[in-house]
């Protein structure tokens, strides 16, 4: 869709009968942080008994490791009710921590060997251990090093009202649910045609502890601060790049955005190809499994992409077969860094601006993208990745080139139209606020979250890991100084009773053996 296009959307969305669709945008945060010890040193503890069980707490769980948690908020039309359940997790987590803290960056410190990161346990239930052994398989695959990675994962649905709208002025014949599903890989397609843009602005990840690399050589163009910090000058986030939190030997899936049958068999063909590369490692019928199976992806979870379609899943029903039951229900981002200036890992500005930006992509003319575009568009996120921040960067534009500033503005140009209509439907000022400001660093990198951590790392004199140790403690100290406001105590104390409860109900259902139990679950 050109600049005129989108604007002839948002005209026809601003007349009385539609003007006021877009209110009910519902989200959810997924922050994921390490358990460290007071010397920043991964911590070697199990998950912490006083949050209840990590494989049926819904809001404190694991992710990786037994040190890697999870904090998910419910769903919520909110955004300031959300980060402050968000805070409510993360300060009763700390005080069962004991002097442990939470990690308040992406890439992960103090680590000498990858077999100092424990597998996460879930019990000793059938589905407790599948999970675990996936785990394993991902060590084995990608190493553990990879995986102690963090990110925020943030979860979006646009309201009924809004796809109703629009289903009416697109005068579609399909289906309403078959127009949601549609609407969103039509936005997930744009996400990955501008996704460099959230690599420049949020990108919060331009260093890593030397320890990080454990051994490997590296042609990227790192500098030396203090004894043992790697950092680029001009990068953005290396989680998102070749070091971080990527999977070489995906390269060859080719999973599509541009009909939902055509993603779920992507996946699926994935999730049912022998692997060339991972053969020869046991499976779960072996004595001594390393991995779940031999095919080029274990589960589908294991496809890493910054933004997937999802819905909520039945019992026992597996992702891509949720999405073919009912179509798509929301969308996952998965490119945002933990926010080192924020205490809960993301923040009310970021939120307003995705609101806005993903709105955006919505609305935005989306052509069907075939292989090679998306390859320009991983291209273009690694040259940000890398260098996002150098002065007159070109990125890859049409089969051309395009200098990022002149992209740049000319999407907050959009997003600022965008803004607006938004401001009116909701009765604010936020939303134009929040791209007019952000608009700015589009020519001032040094206001990016990367500029910015660069700027008072090299301010600090700190090593890497001792600057966001220095971090982990002051927003341990503001977790313990503010009182519970969403989540009261004595309700999360109850989810813990609840969650063991639940852990037990399901080890004691079990009544076929491991390896029974992954044969019928693979044969489904």
């Amino acid at each position: 869709m050109t600049t005129h296009d989108l604007t002839n959307a948002l005209e026809a969305l601003s007349v009385n009968e539609h003007q006021y669709a877009v209110k009910g945008i519902k989200r959810g945060i997924e922050r994921e942080s390490l358990r460290i010890k007071s010397d920043g040193v991964i911590s070697a503890k199990g998950h912490p008994k006083g949050v209840g069980s990590a494989l049926t707490n819904g809001h404190i769980t694991t992710d990786f490791s037994e040190s890697l948690l999870e904090f998910i908020t419910p769903v919520s039309e909110s955004s300031t009710q959300t980060l402050k359940q968000l805070k409510d997790l993360q300060k009763f987590t700390l005080e069962k921590m004991g002097d442990e803290l939470l990690w308040p960056i992406s890439m992960p410190c103090f680590i000498e060997h990858q077999d100092d990161i424990v597998l996460a346990q879930f019990g000793d239930s059938n589905t407790g251990k599948m999970k675990t052994l996936y785990r394993e398989g991902l060590k084995n695959r990608y190493g553990s090093m990879m995986q102690a990675i963090a990110g925020v994962h943030f979860n979006i649905s646009f309201p009924d009202s809004l796809w109703q709208s629009l289903h009416t002025l697109k005068q579609s014949d399909a289906s309403l649910q078959d127009f949601i599903s549609d609407g969103y890989l039509s936005l997930i397609r744009n996400f990955k045609r501008e996704l460099w843009l959230i690599s420049y602005m949020f990108g919060a990840s331009p260093a890593l502890c030397n320890s990080f690399l454990q051994g490997r050589k590296t042609d990227l163009p790192f500098k030396k601060l203090g004894k043992g910090t790697l950092y680029l000058e001009v990068g953005t986030a290396l989680r998102l790049g070749n070091l971080g939190y990527t999977n070489s030997a995906q390269s060859s899936l080719r999973v599509m955005y541009n009909s939902l049958d055509e993603y779920v068999a992507g996946l699926k063909k994935a999730i049912n190809t022998p692997s060339d590369i991972y053969g020869d490692l046991d499976d779960y019928t072996s004595k001594t499994p390393k991995q779940l199976n031999k095919n080029i992806l274990q589960i589908e979870n294991e496809f890493y992409s910054p933004i997937r379609p999802k819905r909520n899943a039945k019992s026992g029903e597996t992702p891509t077969d949720a999405l073919l039951r009912a179509g798509i229900e929301y969308v996952e981002i998965r490119a945002l860094d933990v926010n080192p200036f924020s205490e809960v890992g993301i923040d009310l500005e970021q939120i307003h601006f995705l609101d806005v930006f993903l709105t955006y992509c919505l609305l935005k003319d989306s052509p069907e993208m075939d292989w090679k575009e998306q390859a320009r568009s991983t291209e273009n996120l690694d040259t940000v990745v890398n260098q996002g921040r150098e002065a007159g960067l070109m990125l890859n534009f049409n089969n051309g080139s395009r200098s990022l500033q002149s992209w740049g503005d000319e999407i907050f140009t959009q997003l600022a139209d965008v803004a607006k209509w938004m401001d009116t439907a909701y009765g604010v000022d936020y939303y134009s606020n929040t791209i007019k400001r952000m608009a700015t660093w589009v020519h001032n990198p040094e206001l990016t979250y990367s500029g910015r951590y660069v700027a008072q790392l090299k301010e600090s004199g700190l090593d890497n890991g001792h600057f966001a140790l220095a971090l982990a403690n002051k927003y341990k100290q503001s977790h313990e100084s503010t009182d519970y406001s969403e989540f009261l105590k004595p309700w999360l104390e109850q989810q813990v009773i609840v969650s063991n409860e639940a852990r037990a109900a399901i080890e004691s259902a079990d009544t076929l053996t491991f390896t029974a139990f992954l044969d019928a679950y693979f044969k489904k």
